[in-house]
């Protein structure tokens, strides 16, 4: 570790106390394999915290009151995003994940690099406003990742591919669905209903694609995962930002 990350660390033993982010200190120990087969590819495995691929989006105190409000948004999103998507075309740009960029997975964003994109509550300000009030002043947002609604044209697939750690976790609200959409993460499948959340670990192997006729769209929000507490959230920040710091990420 770098004495910045080190220095970041130290300081919240000292307001948390000594055992307060333990996990975050055995995730980076060499050889660990507290992880699910189907885990395999992720870079960071935090120890301890459930492996489960799927998750009911309701079930978790921290994260519901986001998937009740974007949900109620839905009809005014949707239209929002459709508006968007004709006459404004521009703001969505070739998704960059980072194992590939990808022209038939479109993206417009509304989170990214740790802060919101301001130019899009012009764009979408109903998502906007939703993320803001419920997922970004509320810290349930992982800062280290991003919010953006998810384009996949017709016949767009996205490879079976694992992300790069379980401590933050997937809500997909379905925004426009056709029919020959699917989602499959650690082997099991699953369709989006229009208005409706999905919420899964991305720390599996997952894969989607679109065998429609028209473009797929859901709203995509990285959240905490709910088993990380306060103090670790804190040290996986200073953790992954001096990391990418040191690499000119940053």
């Amino acid at each position: 570790m770098t004495p910045e990350i080190e220095q970041a660390f130290a300081e919240l033993r000292e307001r948390y106390g000594a055992g307060s982010i333990v996990r975050v200190e055995q995730m980076l120990e060499a050889g660990r394999r507290d992880r699910h087969l189907l885990q395999r590819g992720a870079k960071w495995i935090l120890p301890g915290i459930s492996q489960r691929p799927w998750h009911d989006p309701y079930e978790h105190p921290e994260q519901a009151p986001v998937v009740h409000a974007l949900e109620a948004a839905h009809p005014a999103i949707r239209d929002e995003l459709a508006a968007a998507w004709s006459e404004r075309r521009a703001a969505f740009s070739d998704y960059e994940h980072y194992l590939a960029r990808q022209e038939d997975w479109q993206a417009l964003y509304l989170y990214r690099r740790g802060a919101l994109v301001r130019e899009s509550a012009h764009v979408v300000p109903t998502a906007f406003k939703v993320l803001e009030e419920y997922a970004v002043d509320t810290g349930k947002i992982c800062p280290l990742l991003e919010s953006h609604f998810s384009t996949l044209l017709p016949g767009a697939s996205i490879a079976p591919h694992h992300d790069l750690w379980n401590f933050s976790i997937n809500l997909h609200l379905a925004v426009d669905i056709p029919e020959g959409c699917g989602i499959t993460v650690a082997g099991e499948t699953r369709n989006w209903e229009e208005g409706k959340c999905l919420l899964f670990d991305y720390s599996f192997e997952h894969e989607a694609w679109n065998r429609g006729t028209r473009p797929r769209t859901a709203l995509l929000v990285d959240l905490w995962h709910p088993g990380t507490t306060i103090p670790e959230r804190a040290a996986l920040v200073a953790l992954i930002t001096g990391i990418r710091k040191l690499m000119g990420e940053e």
